[in-house]
């Protein structure tokens, strides 16, 4: 399967069956010899017994994410039958954890995805990706092969399969072999983000786009705010002013961030997803993003401000936490009079009850500024400082 793999066309599926020793190949449970019939078994006109085969190939080819040398023929094999009409059966069950209804053709396209996910680890840093010796090379090798199948479904009619496709992108071009076809792709992304009335799927093209470090500023014009916003997060927008503002002006309507997409919280973690490319909650990447991009806290107060009615003890890592540190860069000095935002930040906060219970989990914010960790003496600094102009 080797010249197959390299040939730059992707091979008919039936040669891959055909022409793979199976029996020299393994998986998670032995000898690969079952692997043929699972995967023909894909394109049964049961959906059940496609999304059975499906399930029993995650188990052995890819099993918890470790690949085997019946991994590469195997994914090839499905990169090969994607566009087949027979992957666009709908099910419910392709995955344990994935009850959606959506075509064989998403689940396959996510499949494709975790696989390259695991070839990836590694690759960059060195690390062991504790798979015998060959295996990962060989997946790595048919991944250009992949990502030509997997390309053409990133505008596909499907909204599940657009986003499998997009996802699998995303882990195929971690390979530095594969960098020389992110602008290519971002061109056709700029196509979906232009068309897509999906907010989150816009939201989710833009992030990617601008995690690839491609241009995302021609988005800080775009009619939705949420996308004006995540485009100015885009590492490349980091001296844009523009952008700078785009956030800060999103960021006084903390409640509208939120209303933007479902999101996990801390009460609910099983609400909705997380944003791809975005540490947490979507409001806290933008105010870390605001921090760091602003030098000067009078400039941040206002978005501070607006961010205290959501502030607790529980929330101090990303929101007040990081603003406290922000408007006392150089720690808290007694002997110097607290500037005017910096005294409206503290009134603010002393005066939200949420922010104060439990206070052993804010005390090392406080102890690392040097300012008191308990609201009473708090109010004590605010009342004996008054404020320089």
């Amino acid at each position: 399967m080797s010249g197959q793999a390299m040939d730059g066309a992707l091979p008919d599926p039936r040669l891959v069956i055909e022409g793979t020793d199976w029996t020299a190949l393994e998986h998670a449970y032995g000898a690969a010899k079952d692997t043929p019939l699972r995967l023909l078994q894909l394109l049964d006109e049961d959906p059940d017994v496609q999304a059975g085969a499906l399930g029993l190939l995650d188990m052995s080819v890819l099993h918890q994410e470790s690949l085997y040398s019946a991994t590469a023929p195997a994914a090839l094999y499905v990169a090969a039958v994607l566009s087949d009409p027979r992957t666009l059966t709908i099910h419910e069950n392709y995955s344990s954890w994935d009850g959606r209804p959506r075509p064989l053709r998403a689940a396959l396209l996510e499949w494709l995805g975790q696989i390259a996910d695991s070839a990836a680890y590694g690759e960059t840093t060195g690390e062991e990706d504790g798979n015998e010796p060959g295996v990962t090379d060989a997946v790595r090798a048919v991944r250009g092969l992949i990502c030509d199948a997997v390309s053409p479904h990133l505008l596909a009619p499907d909204p599940t399969v657009r986003q499998a496709a997009l996802s699998a992108t995303t882990a195929l071009l971690q390979s530095p072999e594969l960098a020389g076809r992110v602008s290519g792709t971002t061109q056709t992304l700029r196509r979906l983000v232009a068309e897509s009335t999906d907010r989150r799927e816009r939201a989710t093209v833009v992030l990617t786009i601008g995690a690839w470090g491609e241009d995302t500023t021609g988005r800080l014009a775009d009619p939705d705010p949420a996308i004006r916003a995540c485009a100015a997060l885009s590492p490349g927008c980091a001296g844009n002013t523009k952008a700078t503002q785009t956030i800060l002006g999103a960021l006084l309507d903390p409640g509208a961030i939120d209303s933007w997409f479902l999101e996990p919280t801390a009460a609910d973690p099983w609400a909705g997803d997380r944003l791809p490319h975005i540490t947490g909650r979507l409001r806290h990447a933008l105010l870390a993003t605001a921090i760091d991009r602003t030098g000067d806290f009078e400039e941040l107060l206002p978005a501070a401000l607006a961010s205290v009615p959501f502030c607790s003890n529980l929330t101090i890592a990303e929101d007040w936490g990081p603003l406290l540190a922000a408007a006392f860069p150089s720690g808290y000095d007694p002997g110097v009079r607290l500037t005017q935002a910096q005294h409206c930040y503290l009134n603010a906060l002393a005066d939200r009850d949420v922010c104060w219970r439990y206070t052993h989990l804010v005390t090392s914010w406080f102890d690392d500024l040097g300012l008191p960790a308990d609201r009473d003496s708090i109010r004590a600094l605010l009342a004996g400082h008054r404020p320089h102009q």
